[in-house]
């Protein structure tokens, strides 16, 4: 199951690993809610369980890099240092930025800061509640909702 499941799914060892062990520990968790059908076995209870969660790190690493991306222009924004190499990626980043900025315009003003103290400040999740007065699981409420609002008003240019 592993080399012709999961491997083929995630782009490195280690997150296939992670998904065999996750897949394994729910098969254990809800055992009670497979029913045998007749002729079939246990195999493709399995498959599915570990498709799933293999799509489901596949998605996050995506978004994960999406935000890195947006996160990158948005400290170029507040004067960080510019990692372009040629002239071509300077101009394609201050796009980036300015598209970004717009986005991050219209958001909710929480939404705004609880992006900005996490992913831009880079504080932990502890720091960020008590700064916005909320509990952490609050926060993660928040930032979850922000991140999601985010994706939704930033749309980039085509190339």
């Amino acid at each position: 199951m592993f080399r012709e499941v999961i491997l083929p799914r995630l782009p490195n060892r280690e997150q296939a690993e992670d998904v065999l062990r996750d897949t394994f520990r729910a098969v254990l968790e809800r055992i009670e809610q497979y029913h045998p059908e007749e002729n079939k076995s246990i195999y493709f209870w399995l498959r599915r369980i570990a498709i799933n969660r293999a799509t489901d790190v596949h998605r996050a690493n995506q978004r994960a890099r999406k935000l890195e991306v947006a996160v990158e222009a948005e400290a170029r924004i507040h004067g960080e240092a510019s990692t372009a190499d040629t002239p071509g990626e300077g101009l394609e980043a201050d796009d980036t930025r300015v598209q970004i900025e717009a986005a991050m315009n219209t958001l909710n003003p929480r939404y705004k800061e609880a992006l900005t103290l996490r992913l831009l400040q880079d504080l932990p999740r502890e720091d960020c509640a008590a700064r916005m007065g909320v509990a952490v699981g609050n926060f993660d409420v928040i930032l979850h909702r922000a991140s999601a609002a985010f994706r939704k008003a930033y749309t980039p240019d085509p190339d």
